[in-house]
């Protein structure tokens, strides 16, 4: 077995045993490894001690009872492996920043510490040959676009943690308050019907430790220049790109699982000898209900590594 698969079937036992007491002497003995290795293991390759990491797992489950409010808040932290409400709201505040109740009176998105599928650091899969895992399906294939793309929408600076990504950083989520900014005027964007809609990230003149968020939907170009002046534009330039095709059974599977696609994307381009090249839009296409299954595309520019 390979050292990694040991650390995956703690990971899974944790994540199966989540409200119960973990001891790391069980989970080393699952590990077959001495409590000394498999903590120094775990931490390499899950990038968080493990208790830290219990508790992380913990708060994001957590997170998912708290919009409801059907339970008590002490009875979730109860549920979940915190021992009263006060160790729960202590720990809930010191990772995302606000208490449980105040979540719960106004919900906003909070990017979690996912739980790793460490095989997906060691599988690698050619240019259009489909990998499933976990009930994802993703493909990678070269196009080349040969007209822009435009949109129209909203943007704004969010801080951004360089060498965190998504799934690994535990904070509110500015870019889903620019998603909702997006909803809330999107009746007033003359979009292209069943068209595209974007999310991206590009540094756009942002200030230092921060980055640029903007989210749009397809329009055609002629609309630009005479848009109302509450909203932005942004354009997917003319040129090669290689497109990251995702597809899952429901649209909460794929967005609880973007964090490791990307994760495992840059790998990708790694060991194919290419880095991305700016910037690292998100395609959806709105019509997932439609056709059965949830689907969205990541058409990143490339250049060759040096």
């Amino acid at each position: 077995m390979h050292a990694w698969e040991s650390i995956q079937k703690t990971l899974d036992y944790i994540e199966d045993n989540i409200g119960d007491e973990i001891l790391i002497e069980s989970l080393a003995k699952t590990a077959s490894l001495s409590m000394f290795y498999y903590q120094r293991l775990f931490a390499r390759l899950v990038k968080k001690p493990v208790r830290e990491y219990i508790k992380l797992r913990r708060l994001a489950r957590a997170c998912k009872s708290l919009t409801s409010k059907r339970h008590y808040i002490t009875d979730i932290g109860v549920e979940y492996g915190f021992g009263s409400r006060e160790t729960f709201s202590r720990a809930f505040k010191e990772t995302y920043g606000l208490s449980p109740s105040e979540y719960r009176d106004k919900p906003v998105g909070l990017n979690h510490f996912d739980k790793p599928d460490l095989l997906l650091n060691y599988v690698m899969v050619d240019e259009g040959i489909p990998l499933a895992h976990e009930g994802i399906i993703l493909e990678y294939n070269r196009k080349t676009l040969h007209e822009p793309i435009h949109f129209l929408g909203v943007k704004d600076f969010w801080r951004f943690q360089s060498g965190k990504m998504l799934g690994e950083r535990t904070e509110v989520s500015e870019p889903s308050i620019i998603w909702q900014r997006f909803f809330n005027v999107l009746s007033d964007i003359p979009c292209i019907p069943c068209g595209r809609w974007v999310g991206v990230s590009y540094h756009g003149g942002a200030p230092d430790g921060y980055s640029t968020y903007f989210v749009g939907a397809e329009v055609e170009p002629t609309v630009i220049d005479s848009a109302d002046e509450r909203f932005a534009s942004w354009q997917l330039p003319a040129r090669e790109y290689i497109v990251c095709e995702y597809e899952a059974e429901n649209f909460n599977q794929l967005m609880d699982s973007l964090g490791k696609m990307m994760k495992f994307t840059r790998f990708w381009l790694r060991k194919h000898g290419l880095t991305a090249d700016g910037f690292f839009p998100e395609i959806h296409y709105n019509n997932f209900t439609s056709v059965g299954y949830a689907y969205m595309e990541m058409w990143i520019p490339f250049k060759a590594r040096k």
